[in-house]
């Protein structure tokens, strides 16, 4: 058993999403905190906070960059951030100019910044796969939407109800989610060591106002004890992989009864060799089941002690990647688990 399995050498076959899963690795999360620390330049230089020629100079250093990932491991143990260390190297190469890298922000600015960052697109990928199942599952309801299935309430036989009847189910909240995640707004976080950007004075409001013009983030006041946005998501994720769940489950126990789906590339078995497995209509039920635990953390996270808590945030990035992953994982399962359903219902005799 392994303790990440989203990334297990085959565990992730099952329960992994590379796509989804390459916005949360370590040269991604630097990536993005890079950029945020040649924007945080560049809108400095506008508002003559540093030269322009030192966020010229900057800009550069962050383009050429190339972390130290064993000292970042080192310096994260004992800072409890990797920022101090990544800003020390990074201003080690931007030689003559590095007492203008990372002035008046902190390390929380970095790290939240970098994660919006990645979130964004990360909802974009999540609106295009929620719109390819749903298109998937409308050719469904156009070949076998009018053929007879039996309604079932509280795991018995209850009325009689078409293919069409339970497909409206599975696709209903779909257009509510990608309208969610389409009107979603990432905000920048820039607060300085205690949310009042105090080291940059009257000029804080007009470098935030350019600093989230710059990355594609909404520019809201400091949010890094008022955790909402984060819980809000994860929530949307929660949402999202138990519906899947859902179609996963009524898929597997279509499956059970026989007559009522016909599934192509089933999972094969060790010990019966003629069993056709509905493994990702399992999956999608664990995944679901997984998310749904998770919430609990992320609220737990919410609890922040004055302007920053360590303990909080740390709890996110425990959780919060993971719901991601697992996310994009069943958003994998249940578009290729639609386009292996062959049959729906009982063909007319």
């Amino acid at each position: 058993m392994a303790a990440i399995a989203f990334e297990h050498p085959f565990l992730s076959g099952l329960l992994g999403d590379a796509e989804t899963s390459a916005f949360f690795t370590a040269e991604a999360d630097i990536a993005a905190m890079l950029q945020f620390e040649a924007a945080l330049a560049r809108a400095e230089a506008a508002n003559d906070v540093i030269p322009e020629p030192a966020a010229q100079a900057i800009s550069a250093a962050c383009a050429v960059f190339s972390a130290d990932f064993s000292a970042l491991h080192t310096a994260t143990a004992r800072d409890g951030v990797v920022v101090p260390e990544l800003v020390r190297q990074l201003r080690a190469t931007a030689g003559e100019v590095a007492r203008h890298v990372h002035v008046g922000a902190t390390s929380q600015d970095v790290i939240d910044t970098s994660l919006m960052l990645r979130l964004k697109p990360v909802a974009f990928l999540f609106t295009t796969r929620l719109a390819a199942i749903e298109l998937r599952i409308g050719e469904l309801q156009q070949a076998f939407g009018d053929r007879p299935l039996m309604g079932r309430t509280r795991m018995q036989a209850a009325i009689p109800i078409t293919v069409a009847d339970r497909l409206r189910a599975w696709r209903a909240p779909f257009d509510g989610y990608r309208e969610t995640l389409t009107r979603l707004r990432f905000p920048l976080q820039f607060g300085g060591a205690a949310g009042t950007l105090e080291k940059l004075g009257d000029k804080a409001a007009a470098v935030r106002s350019s600093l989230a013009q710059e990355l594609g983030l909404v520019d809201i006041q400091q949010w890094q004890s008022q955790r909402t946005i984060i819980a809000e998501f994860a929530g949307l994720l929660a949402m999202v992989s138990g519906t899947l769940g859902k179609f996963g489950q009524d898929v597997a126990l279509m499956a059970q009864a026989g007559d009522e789906i016909a599934l192509t590339g089933g999972g094969g078995s060790s010990a019966i060799a003629h069993k056709q497995n509905p493994v990702a209509a399992e999956t999608l039920v664990a995944l679901a089941r997984f998310n749904a635990t998770q919430v609990s953390a992320i609220h737990h996270s919410m609890v922040h002690e004055q302007e920053r808590s360590g303990a909080s945030w740390t709890l996110e990035w425990l959780v919060l990647p993971q719901m991601a992953i697992a996310t994009g994982a069943a958003l994998r399962l249940s578009h290729e688990l639609a386009n292996k359903i062959e049959r729906l219902g009982k063909a007319a005799t």
